[in-house]
């Protein structure tokens, strides 16, 4: 294991990831950002994976390309990449996975379609304290230029939460969900709870040349409730969010009252 070259200490493993794909900038200024801090691998799928939610590749074999000193693609899913690099590609278990930087937000219901958030998931059932970090977008208003700019910005932030993590730990079955502002300086940091959106319009019908109709699911516009506490209220007022997600799907009040009222 790689030692810290002043305090001759053994440096973490970190794995980055994401479902933006191996070319993506996101991935690029992250993982050069985090190798102050230890000791990087980057195993990224080859192409965009975005929306691909927890999708494990069953159905076929999967490859695995060398693309750089400690980097490699997958020609699957970012839950691939995450199973992959656990059990062959790195010496050891990571001490923390970085999945991100997201080209666009993860917020409210969104986070269980990202395949950024699904490798956090992944990692965390695992055992290993995951983060997924996403970058939100205004439009397509941004200039290149400015783009990496913030890409920047939010991979110094990730730094930050990254040796807290490292530090501190996460609670059992629990990963961070991370948006960050379309802005280069945000006005701190809220804790919050995922969001509710309610999508309206997120079907498009179309007719091709000959009359036959297809479908586009395209999002649509998303209506969300009011609470100050939701992560896209704090997006909106130009804070940074960071939502606690457990992977324990059980509600335990309906369990409770099912077991009480219902008799089958």
């Amino acid at each position: 294991m790689p030692l810290d070259p002043v305090l001759q200490y053994p440096m973490p493993t970190i794995l980055v990831t994401n479902d933006d794909g191996i070319s993506s900038p996101g991935i690029k200024i992250l993982s050069k950002a985090l190798k102050p801090i230890g000791d990087v691998y980057v195993v990224a799928p080859e192409a965009e994976q975005s929306a691909v939610a927890h999708a494990l590749t069953l159905h076929r074999p999967l490859k695995t390309e060398k693309a750089g000193r400690n980097t490699f693609s997958v020609n699957g899913t970012p839950t691939d990449c995450v199973i992959i690099s656990v059990d062959k590609i790195l010496p050891r278990k990571p001490d923390i996975i970085v999945s991100g930087i997201n080209n666009g937000a993860n917020l409210g219901d969104d986070i269980t379609y990202s395949g950024t958030v699904a490798a956090a998931m992944e990692g965390t059932l695992l055992g290993v304290p995951s983060i997924a970090v996403s970058l939100v977008r205004n439009g397509d208003d941004d200039s290149y230029r400015k783009r990496l700019s913030l890409l920047k910005a939010a991979a110094e932030f990730t730094i930050k939460l990254a040796k807290k993590v490292l530090e501190k730990g996460l609670p059992p079955d629990t990963l961070l969900n991370v948006n960050v502002p379309n802005v280069l300086r945000p006005r701190g940091v809220k804790f919050t709870k995922q969001g509710k959106p309610d999508y309206y319009n997120a079907v498009r019908e179309i007719s091709d040349p000959r009359g036959k109709k297809y479908y586009w699911i395209c999002g649509g516009a998303p209506q969300w409730r009011p609470d100050e506490d939701y992560d896209l209220e704090a997006i909106q007022k130009g804070y940074i969010s960071i939502t606690p997600v457990h992977l324990d799907l059980t509600n335990y009040e309906a369990l409770k009252r099912i077991k009480k009222e219902w008799k089958l």
